[in-house]
């Protein structure tokens, strides 16, 4: 029985510890609320602080998302929101690239991410594009391309391209969630303030 008891005990701390470690990561994640604005308006602040908007709307839009949000659908041709979630997923992989001149490799095979992870690296993408154009000039940005390449066949557009493209594309998309999940029974919290970046508790 003693022994029953001390494994009983183990099981329970490991669980606890597990729990802990989950909702640490949770904590971690970037977006929980804006950062503090630059001190100057250049370029590269300025997209950055675009950015940085995005990656707070995103948080709270995909924030206590349920199975049943994840797979609900306005109709039978439309995107699900665990694919508009996975579309998103894209999106920053493409804004986090063109501040490093990376190419965007089209491929047939994609990754099999769960929610959870489609949310953290959604989030740290949008962080990483953030950090990379802060306190950048004009001139820097002029240099940054948006690079699409399929096998050896390979397109470059300026940065102008992601601004109206990519950027905006994904602000449209988290919209979209947030209208999703209201129409699931479960919408956004009401104390989210995209004007002032926090969100009350």
């Amino acid at each position: 029985m003693y022994t029953l008891n001390r494994i009983l005990v183990l099981i329970t701390l490991c669980l606890t510890i597990n729990s802990f470690g989950q909702n640490s990561d949770a904590m971690q994640l970037p977006y929980q609320q804006i950062p503090e604005s630059p001190e100057n308006y250049t370029s590269g602040n300025i997209l950055s602080r675009f950015i940085d908007g995005l990656g707070y709307r995103y948080y709270w839009a995909t924030e206590g998302l349920t199975d049943d949000d994840l797979q609900f659908s306005t109709s039978k041709e439309a995107r699900t929101t665990l694919q508009t979630l996975e579309h998103l997923y894209g999106l920053s992989n493409s804004i986090v690239n063109a501040p490093q001149n990376l190419p965007n490799i089209r491929t047939t095979e994609q990754p099999t991410l769960t929610f959870e992870e489609l949310r953290k690296n959604t989030l740290l993408n949008f962080k990483k594009a953030s950090e990379l154009l802060s306190g950048k000039s004009e001139q820097d940005i002029s240099t940054y391309k948006v690079i699409f390449q399929s096998g050896d066949d390979q397109r470059e557009f300026p940065y102008w391209n992601m601004i109206n493209g990519q950027i905006s594309d994904a602000i449209y998309h988290v919209g979209q969630i947030v209208s999703f999940r209201r129409a699931s029974g479960n919408p956004i919290n009401p104390k989210v303030n995209v004007f002032l970046g926090k969100t009350g508790s």
